[in-house]
């Protein structure tokens, strides 16, 4: 029987710990930090943060933790794997040097460029003036839109597509004025792909991997993809609009070549750009996406503790992954008013126990005194699956408005077009 130690808080981290939860070798979960609702799945280390490596060691240790599984991006770029596996822990998740995939956007364009991956033109800048001089050319050209990066991590909201030479200059400005912190002191600028987007997701031991599926994401906050960029407002999965034979053309071209370029074990969620029916990368990300986590794996029919020791230890030939082919999923995801930009924190949510035609799993939430208070942007998941997308969009916005939580909104169109 196995004890887990799940690292994160968000609506991935307690999608995991539900999957986790489906095995019978399943002993106990942990999880650091949690939230209110991963509490009721899972027992909650207090008194930890996810950046106090060595008390993370000190409590597997104690705890006689089988593995860890890493959530967020962030403990992965600051090497937490690294330091558990020195100590003799076993942990899912790519090492420090690999998370630069997605610590680093101009670490991952070189990887891709160095391996013949098809990805967008870019440039790299480190300084206001230049970047501002270039996108001037753009302007110019008349090539616009272009796209804007800060090279480090920004929480999904470090991408900004300006449509013409003011919106650019402003973009520029404000990301070295210091909006996105050290993640905006060097960033990328690139051509701007057209087409829809995908995100794929592969799980990788080192030397094999093993597709995970497809899913589709809203990243924009307002209905129509209006409005400002998101770390994602819903997503649905698996994809209707990739075949077998495009899914083949990108594993041959993008995920291969980026597999002999870089030694990786963990989860390689690819964000692709496909224009006409030829797929191109976005970007890597190095973990689960969130929320495409949560149509994700529910479609997994496999033990989820022996397709993560698997990968752990290096043996993914060994293990078939099956899915039940038939499931659709929408995820909505509600937000506290005002997000992405300033919102309230501690306002009460009401009525989650009369859903029962959708899951509801948590990501910025926290218990107190009882109640279910809001404690972040990105609040709540409304996970529904059912033969169609039809029927599971129907049953997830059924449960939404049962849910009495009049500071908080979603979009209204996530899977409208399927």
């Amino acid at each position: 029987m196995k004890k887990i130690l799940v690292i994160g808080s968000g609506g991935r981290e307690h999608a995991i710990c539900e999957q986790f939860r489906k095995s019978p070798k399943l002993e106990i979960i942990f999880c650091l930090p949690g939230n209110a609702g991963i509490a009721e799945v899972a027992k909650i280390v207090d008194g930890i943060k996810i950046d106090e490596h060595q008390k993370i060691i000190e409590f597997c240790q104690e705890n006689k933790i089988d593995f860890v599984f890493v959530g967020p991006e962030q403990p992965l770029v600051a090497g937490l794997v690294d330091d558990l596996e020195k100590a003799g822990i076993r942990a899912f998740g790519p090492n420090k040097n690999a998370a630069q995939l997605e610590g680093s956007k101009i670490f991952m364009k070189k990887i891709a460029v160095d391996n013949n991956v098809p990805t967008a033109i870019y440039e790299t800048f480190t300084d206001e003036k230049n970047a501002t001089e270039f996108v001037k050319k753009l302007a110019q050209e008349f090539n616009f839109p272009c796209v804007i990066k800060t090279d480090g991590l920004a929480a999904g909201k470090g991408v900004i597509i300006p449509q013409n030479f003011a919106e650019a200059e402003v973009a520029i400005k404000e990301i070295f004025a210091g909006k996105f912190g050290e993640a905006g002191n060097k960033i990328i600028i690139e051509e701007f792909l057209d087409g829809f987007e995908a995100s794929y997701f592969v799980l990788c031991d080192g030397k094999n991997f093993v597709p995970l599926g497809f899913a589709h994401d809203h990243k924009r906050v307002g209905d129509g993809d209006s409005g400002a960029n998101t770390g994602g407002m819903g997503t649905y999965a698996p994809s209707p609009f990739i075949d077998k034979k495009l899914e083949e053309e990108i594993i041959e071209k993008i995920i291969r070549p980026t597999l002999r370029g870089i030694e990786f074990r963990g989860i390689l969620f690819a964000g692709l750009m496909i224009s006409k029916n030829i797929p191109k990368l976005l970007e890597y990300n190095v973990r689960f996406g969130d929320p495409e986590t949560q149509v994700i794996l529910p479609r997994i029919k496999t033990d989820f503790i022996d397709l993560i020791e698997a990968a752990i230890d290096g043996r993914l030939n060994e293990i078939k992954v099956e899915f039940d082919e038939e499931k659709k999923l929408v995820c909505v995801v509600m937000c506290a008013n005002g997000y992405p930009e300033n919102y309230e924190k501690g306002t009460e949510i009401k009525g989650l126990d009369l859903i029962t035609e959708a899951k509801i799993l948590h990501a910025g939430t926290i218990k107190k005194d009882g109640k279910i208070l809001a404690n972040g942007g990105r609040v709540l998941n409304i996970v529904a699956e059912a033969a169609s997308f039809e029927s599971a969009r129907s049953k997830a916005y059924e449960a939404i408005a049962k849910i009495d939580w009049k500071e908080g909104f979603c979009r209204k169109d996530i899977a409208k077009k399927v």
